[in-house]
């Protein structure tokens, strides 16, 4: 334990000694966000916050691994490689706004080299049959590869206020680090308290008043990251524990999701732009700036915490809380009007005629 906290250590001085570099290098590089009707911030604001993010986590690595008998799995340095593209995806993203099939390649690249080194799902432990195990084969690769390349962009989406994604990311680090740690992983552990570490290093200066923003290099960084841990992870795994990475990434899954059932109601395109995400509707709510990014820090930490209790829980009890956990996420969606049509309300709709006063 006292070496996982030394490696988050090391990465968040490295992360908050570089975010400041990495601030002035985007001003020289002109590599900045400019405001727009659906940004919040009025002004110019420096990207690259990524690469600090990054860095900060590369360092804290290569020192634990030299310092300790650590040694890099193979599945580790396909991690590595893979966040290496993603990085440099990002990059050009945030400089030359690459097309959207230009960074859907290079995700599709990074998924692929983790996929190839063995990250896919190999077995489902499906309770209440004979043998309890189900090969799934090579279907395995294709759900490895749309959760690594889904994860990458929902983290992607709520990357619209100060901290927000880079605090989320955090927490689900802490929340993926406490499930590993009960399931008597050795990897995942370092991997992510290593880059809740860097984030943290980085958020002191991402966080409303916001000096800087991590651009899609973070975001994208972020996202693969989460995603490829997870699915280590969970590469074999009960049916019940499944849903284990999906309640740890709730807020970016859940916002994903909302958005393209708006856009398929209001017959807009899946990828069409809008102001109608968790933060945009907290905000148009009447919450302030920070009081946004404090109230889905809370949502995150609460599933965070309510997925590290599945794990220990039996298997009645899993379901009772996934259900429920199913249930608040949907009247929650329908009270602040995520999905933004009149017509969509079917629980608060049941609700009234069920208990509506004649």
């Amino acid at each position: 334990m006292e070496t996982l906290l030394l490696a988050s250590f090391i990465a968040c001085v490295a992360s908050f000694i570089l975010t400041p570099l990495a601030r002035k290098a985007a001003f020289a590089l002109n590599i900045v966000d400019k405001p727009d009707y659906r940004k919040v911030h009025k002004k110019a604001m420096p990207y690259l916050g990524g690469v600090a993010i990054y860095l900060g986590f590369m360092i804290g690595f290569i020192t634990i691994w030299k310092i300790t008998d650590f040694t890099p799995s193979k599945f580790t340095i396909s991690y590595l490689i893979g966040a290496f593209i993603i990085v440099v995806t990002g990059v050009l993203d945030d400089k030359f706004n690459i097309s959207p099939k230009q960074k859907l390649f290079g995700q599709l690249m990074a998924a692929c080299v983790v996929v190839f080194y063995g990250g896919k799902m190999i077995f489902l432990n499906v309770p209440f049959i004979s043998d309890g195990m189900i090969n799934i084969g090579w279907i395995g690769i294709p759900i490895a590869l749309i959760w690594i390349i889904g994860i990458t962009n929902a983290v992607n989406l709520i990357d619209g206020l100060d901290g927000l994604a880079s605090g989320v990311s955090a927490i689900a680090c802490l929340s993926i680090f406490g499930v590993s740690v009960l399931m008597g992983n050795s990897t995942i552990p370092l991997l992510s308290i290593l880059l809740c570490g860097a984030i943290l290093g980085f958020l002191y200066f991402n966080f409303h008043p916001a000096k800087l923003f991590m651009g899609d290099t973070g975001s994208l960084f972020l996202g693969f990251s989460l995603a490829t841990f997870s699915l280590l992870e969970f590469k074999q795994i009960a049916l019940i524990s499944f849903i284990v990475p999906i309640l740890i990434l709730v807020v970016p899954i859940s916002d994903t999701f909302y958005a393209m059932l708006r856009r398929f109601l209001n017959k807009q395109p899946i990828s069409a732009p809008d102001k109608n995400h968790l933060h945009h509707r907290l905000l148009q709510l009447g919450l302030s700036h920070r009081k946004t990014v404090l109230a889905i820090y809370a949502i995150s930490a609460v599933f965070g915490l309510l997925a590290i209790f599945l794990v220990q829980t039996k298997l009645w009890i899993a379901f009772l809380i996934i259900l429920g956990a199913v249930i608040a996420i949907e009247l929650f969606a329908e009270m602040i009007g995520l999905v933004n049509h009149k017509k969509y309300k079917p629980l608060l709709s049941i609700w009234n005629k069920t208990f509506k006063r004649k």
